[in-house]
């Protein structure tokens, strides 16, 4: 299976496919047939709502700062590419520690 993180020198990037509106705050996992890390968020997709509540979800579910994470691409759209600041090392190890 395909990893949806990209290691970098002083960052990782982590792909996502967000359903905003979604009842609540959740990582479903990875996506079998694409290499995407699953997640829904209660906020609306209106004004960012959904992408700053996209940003809380990752930096909580990896307890790091939320100034941490950032948004690359996809704005608007349902994929998403998000860069996660720090040692790519160690992040990739909270990320399988919380995927399991």
């Amino acid at each position: 299976m395909s990893r949806p993180w990209s290691l970098f020198d002083d960052h990782l990037r982590l792909a996502v496919r967000l359903t905003p509106n979604g009842g609540r705050d959740a990582i479903d996992g990875i996506e079998a047939d694409e290499a995407f890390l699953k997640a829904r968020v209660a906020a609306v997709p209106e004004k960012g709502k959904a992408n700053k509540a996209l940003i809380l979800l990752i930096a909580q579910s990896l307890r790091i700062p939320k100034s941490s994470v950032s948004l690359i691409s996809g704005d608007t759209a349902r994929k998403k590419i998000l860069r996660i600041d720090g040692d790519p090392e160690d992040l990739v190890k909270k990320l399988e520690i919380f995927l399991g």
